[in-house]
């Protein structure tokens, strides 16, 4: 088969981990061909078209049957207005594209036990099966809630009674259909589901929960419960191995997925998909795929950055996008086998008077992974 991918590297260290994910992808499926087609977005689009994102990247990007992207934005930008920040990219891409739930899979693994700043006792608290270690998916709504929400200014600038405002709303059918996205991947792994909200206090979060329990039913197989934010932030960190799919809104999630990452052993090790709705013709999820990690222009250029979340994103946007499950665990394994073969980039290094380890520079790290997929 033939796929038309849109990529975006964007800033920073973007365009390095892209081009491992980019090859990465090629080896695994080599099978089937791919068609990449590089656009700009981000910082680097706005030094070229003086805006995030053209109308020609968007409209490019949405004729591709997936959009595989970098990382955008950095202090070059920071004094920008709002709505030309390299960030406003992401969420235009996302309201573009039509991409709701974004998929932010946070697993420890065995090599990286060094690199996470939990003792074992407390990652055995609460597991499941006892195990020092946790595998989460965290569903994030993408399109709606504060971000998209009504906000500006108000009163004299600079008086007392200035002011600034961000809204918060989300409809039942914006709810339902990132729930319906948690509950068909909590079936597929150890079918429990905890939404988390702040039903105490906001109203929004209390319209979450009635939804929640009338789309609960529907999945009798799957385990409902209800987390408070606070709480949830505070058990990521108490005992991470209690939760197997956790669902939010727009705000929740990118903070709760963001203290996720760093139990992982570093956000360089963190991919994510966002996907929407079928569209007409096609029979897999309109597709966004990308690390989590930000561009991190300190290191830019300096072969330090770690490829393994693009790495990983290229591995979800083969099963997500497009059904590839063989190849995307071809790619799981081949990081898996990378680390235990002792590989690692500066932030995964962990404790590195341990014997056995490799420190890699970013372009030793995808060879490697190469080599993986290769053998």
């Amino acid at each position: 088969m033939e796929f038309n991918i849109a990529v975006i590297a964007g800033d920073g260290i973007g365009p390095e981990v892209t081009s491992w994910a980019v090859k990465a992808v090629e080896k695994a499926a080599a099978a089937h061909r791919f068609r990449w087609t590089e656009l700009q977005a981000g910082g680097c689009a706005i030094d070229t078209a003086g805006e995030p994102l053209p109308a020609a990247t968007l409209e490019t990007a949405k004729a591709c049957d997936a959009v595989l992207l970098g990382a955008v934005g950095g202090p070059k930008w920071e004094t920008l207005p709002g709505h030309l920040r390299p960030e406003r990219a992401l969420l235009g891409l996302r309201a573009g594209l039509g991409v709701f739930a974004n998929l932010r899979p946070a697993t420890l693994f065995p090599e990286l036990k060094d690199a996470c700043p939990l003792k074992d006792e407390t990652l055995k608290a609460a597991h499941p099966a006892g195990e020092d270690s946790f595998d989460m998916l965290i569903v994030r709504e993408l399109t709606g809630g504060i971000y998209f929400g009504e906000h500006g200014r108000g009163g004299v600038e600079g008086a007392e009674d200035a002011y600034a405002y961000d809204t918060e709303k989300y409809s039942r059918f914006e709810i339902e259909r990132v729930l319906r996205f948690a509950y068909l991947a909590a079936q597929k792994r150890r079918r429990t589901l905890c939404m988390v909200d702040k039903a105490n206090v906001l109203e929004s979060s209390r319209f979450w929960r009635e939804v929640t329990a009338k789309i609960a039913v529907e999945y009798p197989a799957v385990e409902t419960s209800y987390m408070y934010v606070d709480n949830a932030a505070m058990q990521l960190i108490r005992a991470p191995g209690q939760f197997d799919v956790i669902v939010t809104s727009n705000l929740f999630g990118d903070i709760l997925s963001d203290a996720a990452s760093a139990l992982s052993g570093s956000i360089g090790m963190l991919a994510s998909a966002s996907l929407g709705a079928k569209a007409a013709g096609r029979n897999y999820p309109a597709g966004m795929y990308e690390p989590i990690h930000g561009s991190a222009p300190d290191i830019a250029g300096k072969d330090q950055a770690n490829p393994l979340a693009a790495i990983l994103s290229g591995a979800m946007m083969l099963r997500y996008s497009f059904g590839l499950e063989t190849e995307a665990a071809k790619i799981e394994r081949a990081v898996s086998a990378v680390l235990k073969a002792g590989y690692r980039t500066r932030d995964i290094a962990g404790h590195s008077s341990l014997g056995g380890i490799k420190l890699a520079g970013t372009r030793e790290m995808g060879e490697a992974v190469l080599a993986a997929l290769a053998g």
